[in-house]
């Protein structure tokens, strides 16, 4: 897994990354009461708004880490927002994209560099 300053962790699977939110960043948002996620076949750009998260406390946006191409969304999530705060590494990835070029991921952070950054 690599991690984004912004709490986004991004995982490989063949040739999609899945993305999520850090247990940290669900932890701060409160109960997740409802998530917005993009149209699949999306072509975004590194930093575009591409879902938004709305909590008993606030909402949020979740941007894209890297351009490429939505390929899938996690459609249980509009059902179980809360699957936010209780699998945020697992059953609550939000999208999956098509890259062109993989080797981008290099430039995150790995877990112990996030660990350091959130203290």
């Amino acid at each position: 897994m690599k991690f984004t300053k912004e709490h986004e962790w991004l995982r490989v699977e063949g040739d999609l990354v899945v993305v999520g939110i850090t247990p940290h960043a669900a932890e701060a948002l409160g109960d997740v009461v409802f998530v917005e996620l993009p149209e699949p076949e999306t072509q975004v750009g590194s930093g575009d708004e591409v879902c938004v998260i709305e909590s008993v406390k606030a909402a949020s946006d979740i941007l894209a880490p890297v351009d490429g191409e939505i390929v899938e969304v996690n459609d249980k999530l509009a059902d179980n927002p809360g699957l936010v705060n209780e699998d945020p590494l697992g059953a609550a990835w939000f999208f999956k994209m098509k890259l062109d070029d993989l080797s981008v991921l290099d430039d995150f952070m790995d877990e112990d560099e996030y660990n350091e950054l959130i203290g």
